[in-house]
């Protein structure tokens, strides 16, 4: 079956240009540099969805909770849900707690603490956020470990039920989208920003995280974009790093020469 909702948009980037970067992350803390094409980033996905679905009965009806910061690995999570045909639940955007109602808690480790003591009777999932894609170093607690569970998935993802367009696909406070809203609403805000296909987009992950996924990751995708995701930029990198990237816009950060789509305002 062909896929329905933001997985539809993945699928398409693939056939576009299958070895093209697509999603390139930067974290100026640790020095991390990681870059994924959509053949890659397709692979993760599937994994992902795999998991999701076979472990822990993920599919359409199922809310997935993320407390992840923008990320690789975020991009990889968010796809996998919205494949299975689930709703985001997105804690960003919620008050404390906000895991009311959710069937997977998919978190950063150092979130984890904080989550544990929440008795939702969701199952919790952690993320090292390795950038070799390793696992939790000394965790202990009762959250499994993705790194090490979703290598063992399969590469290639079938859902056991197709998604519905018109299901929840994204809860983000009082922001709720369907699946089919969600590739809608994409479109729509990279007309309004001029997003082209030909572009690649230097994205502040701190705005990215205020703006929400749609905008850092879905409206790129619609249309036809690369993304150069920046976690804890060093301001005074970011004009070579547009250069050696080959960056044609920037998404809630200024430089030089570059043009500037929007910031968090414009965003949303």
């Amino acid at each position: 079956m062909p896929p329905i909702g933001p997985a539809a948009l993945l699928t398409d980037a693939r056939q576009r240009d299958p070895a093209r970067p697509l999603v390139t992350h930067y974290d100026d803390a640790t020095g991390e540099r990681v870059e994924l094409s959509a053949t890659t980033l397709d692979n993760w996905v599937a994994k992902t969805a795999n998991l999701l679905q076979d472990e822990f009965d993920v599919g359409p009806g199922s809310t997935v909770a993320v407390s992840l910061p923008v990320h690789w690995q975020t991009a990889a999570v968010l796809l996998g849900i919205w494949s299975c045909g689930a709703a985001v639940l997105d804690t960003a955007a919620e008050d404390e707690g906000g895991l009311s109602g959710a069937d997977v808690v998919l978190a950063a480790q150092d979130r984890l603490a904080a989550l544990e003591d929440e008795d939702g009777g969701a199952d919790l999932v952690g993320l090292s956020l390795h950038p070799l894609g390793g696992g939790m170093a000394g965790y202990t607690g009762p959250a499994r470990d993705f790194a090490l569970e979703v290598r063992a998935a399969g590469d290639r993802f079938v859902p056991h039920q197709a998604p519905d367009p018109a299901a929840a696909g994204l809860l983000a406070g009082s922001l709720q989208l369907t699946l089919g809203g969600l590739v809608e609403t994409a479109g729509e805000l990279a007309g309004r920003l001029g997003i082209g296909p030909d572009d690649r987009i230097l994205v502040d992950a701190q705005v990215a995280a205020e703006a929400g996924p749609v905008a850092w990751l879905l409206a790129p995708l619609a249309a036809g974009a690369s993304v150069v995701l920046c976690r804890y930029p060093i301001r005074e990198r970011l004009p070579h790093r547009a250069a050696v990237e080959r960056v044609t816009a920037t998404l809630g950060v200024g430089i030089d020469g570059v043009r500037e789509l929007g910031r968090a305002a414009d965003l949303e």
